[in-house]
């Protein structure tokens, strides 16, 4: 099928190796693959990631849409705030 002496040999079963411990087997064009960071240990899929919000990004979003928790008080609307000329 392919063309003979073109494509790099395909190891069907190779070996991802984490912390020097095998995580799972994908195919890929290298038996073995060491990574640093696979989805058993990354924050966003364990669970145990966190937002650093150095300069109220993330609250002035929340006052904006509307979504606090009703411990802090809601600004008022930009439009309201308004005088006319």
């Amino acid at each position: 099928m392919p063309k003979p002496d073109i494509h790099p040999k395909w190891y069907p079963e190779a070996k991802v190796y984490c912390n020097g411990e095998v995580v799972m087997t994908v195919g890929s064009t290298s038996p073995e693959l060491h990574v640093d960071v696979w989805s058993g240990n990354h924050p966003f899929f364990t669970g145990t990631q966190k937002i650093i919000d150095t300069e109220g990004r993330v609250e002035r979003f929340l006052r904006k849409y509307g979504m606090m928790d009703g411990t802090e008080e809601a600004t008022p609307d930009a439009s309201q705030g308004k005088k006319k000329r």
